[in-house]
């Protein structure tokens, strides 16, 4: 008897985990798909909730930061670039997007600091380092 219950217990828990690993995986594959067809709103929640299933989730946070750029919501597009980069210091992209937002806010010194950090760790999209430095001086200038 205890062995059918123990059994009946390993084999409801490996449905329930299996069962999680594949909504895991879904919500992000769905809301990039979401997020490339411009259906922001709707990608956002599948984003929201991959993080539900893995809070380190960084892209994820990255797709939110890029929602929230496009939505002109800056601190919400801060915070979620912010929280990209503890999960992985190193990400280029989140770098790159977090030093343009720091140029829009005038906060220029943040920026340069970025920038540096940026061309240091450039590995896939260093062909975008001129961009960053010609709207952080054009943006000193005025």
């Amino acid at each position: 008897m205890n062995k059918i219950k123990i059994t009946f217990v390993v084999i409801i828990t490996t449905v329930l985990f299996l069962n999680n690993s594949f909504a895991d995986s879904n919500y992000f594959k769905d809301g990039e798909k979401l997020f490339n067809e411009k259906k922001y709103l709707k990608s956002k929640f599948q984003f929201e909730k991959d993080i539900v299933f893995n809070p380190k989730s960084e892209f994820s946070y990255l797709y939110l930061a890029k929602i929230f750029k496009q939505q002109d919501k800056d601190n919400l597009q801060e915070q979620n670039l912010n929280t990209v980069l503890l999960l992985n210091p190193k990400n280029e992209e989140a770098i790159f997007l977090l030093a343009l937002l720091k140029i829009k806010k005038s906060d220029f010194g943040e920026a340069e600091k970025l920038t540096k950090t940026f061309k240091k760790i450039c590995k896939t999209i260093c062909g975008k380092e001129a961009e960053l430095e010609n709207k952080l001086k054009n943006s000193q200038l005025n």
